[in-house]
């Protein structure tokens, strides 16, 4: 995928399901449910049980959704990532070696930064966009909305703190989309298996950022 295309994407859904899953046919479920809520961004963190195998499953399973994954430490785990059909790939650091192979096979790399200086030090190797993480660490839509004027070219994508309720002032901030997890998932839910709880809490989220012009 380009990063054109990629960038298209991520403006048109605005969120991305982060899915960090004990075990694979949990984490196949968690997918599922946010998907039927609507939610065509979905990621699979590399620390889930058996993560290669899943994104697999999920790419077969859910072919109007793009599956990919992050918590990549190194270029070997994102090479097993690539190889298993992840379509995106999200790292919680900035290594130029990891963005440069993927840029390579034109698969969008989005590392994770804080800083301006890591921002843009992200951006320069090659990103397709940066994670800001953990925005909440630094203010959260008022960070976001801070970095716009000297870096409004590059797209950010905050996570980490990332709720329901703040999702939508990050996107007015000035960020290109929003990463979230827990929140999808709370935890009774989960433990529930309350599918139906969890679709529609990404149903909610889905028209509240659709409403952003």
């Amino acid at each position: 995928m380009s990063t054109q295309d990629w960038l298209s994407q991520l403006q048109k859904q605005r969120a991305i399901a982060v899915i960090r899953a004990p075990k694979l046919e949990l984490g196949l479920q968690m997918a599922l449910a946010v998907a039927s809520g609507g939610m065509q961004l979905i990621e699979i963190t590399w620390n889930s049980d058996r993560p290669g195998e899943l994104i697999t499953k999920l790419r077969e399973q859910l072919p109007e959704c793009i599956i990919g994954t992050g918590t990549l430490f190194n270029l070997q785990q994102l090479e097993e990532a690539i190889a298993c059909g992840a379509e995106f790939l999200f790292t919680p650091h900035v290594d130029s070696v990891m963005i440069k192979a993927s840029v390579i096979k034109n698969i969008p790399i989005i590392p994770g930064a804080l800083t301006p200086t890591e921002i843009v030090n992200a951006w320069a190797n090659g990103a397709s966009c940066v994670k800001v993480f953990p925005v909440q660490a630094l203010g959260g839509a008022d960070y976001i909305k801070s970095l716009q004027g000297p870096l409004g070219h590059i797209p950010l994508i905050p996570t980490g703190g990332v709720t329901l309720e703040n999702a939508k002032r990050l996107i007015q901030a000035g960020a290109i989309a929003v990463g979230l997890g827990g929140e999808l998932f709370p935890q009774q839910l989960v433990k529930a298996k309350n599918w139906q709880a969890i679709a529609q809490l990404a149903r909610n989220l889905t028209q509240e950022l659709s409403s952003i012009t």
